[in-house]
């Protein structure tokens, strides 16, 4: 993915070991289950969104994106932790959301 954030850009060249075991950890959990990468790219923007983690609803956002979601998937996503996580945070998320989605608009 060519549009990963500085810090883990460095953090992987200053730490490759640990990087690299990161990495097989997310490819051992996602093929865990039956769930095919649409699901998953869905899921974990729902936990991201869920969770209030900026990066990481960039992050899934863009995965999603590239797992063939459409905006208003993604929006959808946002929308739906409205009654969890009440509305300044949906917000919240929904701005990170659009972060992304207007850079690809």
């Amino acid at each position: 993915m060519s549009e990963l954030p500085k810090v883990f850009l460095r953090f992987q060249k200053e730490k490759p070991r640990i990087a690299e075991a990161y990495h097989a950890l997310g490819e051992a959990v996602h093929s865990a289950g039956p769930l095919d990468e649409r699901t998953r790219s869905r899921v974990k923007l729902a936990i991201s969104v869920g969770s209030l983690r900026e990066g990481a609803v960039h992050s899934h956002t863009r995965k999603a994106v590239a797992a063939g979601a459409s905006a208003e998937e993604i929006r959808h996503v946002a929308y739906l932790s409205l009654p969890t996580i009440g509305f300044p945070a949906m917000m919240a998320a929904l701005t990170w959301v659009n972060d992304v989605l207007d850079t690809k608009a």
